[in-house]
């Protein structure tokens, strides 16, 4: 699995966000490979609604941490992600 740093532009209003605003993310791709991984994460801000996604740091999980259920259960995201192959955290500053 691979965690990514992520700012996209907002192609509508939505919340406290504006047309062109530019929004950080925080995306898990449960995923084997790096290029593969990116291109999810691109694809599913993009049917989000948010273009021009740029990711600025990337990481990958090591499988010790994915395996240890104390750590999975306290991470929402993390479980999203093993759950269901991705999950996106939005945040409203950088």
């Amino acid at each position: 699995m691979y965690v990514f740093s992520v700012n996209a532009t907002t192609a509508k209003d939505f919340d406290a966000f504006h047309t062109g605003d530019e929004v950080p993310f925080i995306v898990y791709i449960n995923f084997k490979d790096l290029f593969g991984a990116e291109q999810l994460c691109h694809l599913y801000l993009l049917q989000q609604g948010f273009n021009k996604p740029v990711i600025e740091k990337r990481k990958l999980i090591d499988k010790k941490f994915l395996q240890n259920p104390k750590l999975v259960e306290a991470d929402k995201a993390l479980k999203e992600a093993l759950d269901s192959g991705y999950s996106i955290q939005i945040f409203s500053a950088h």
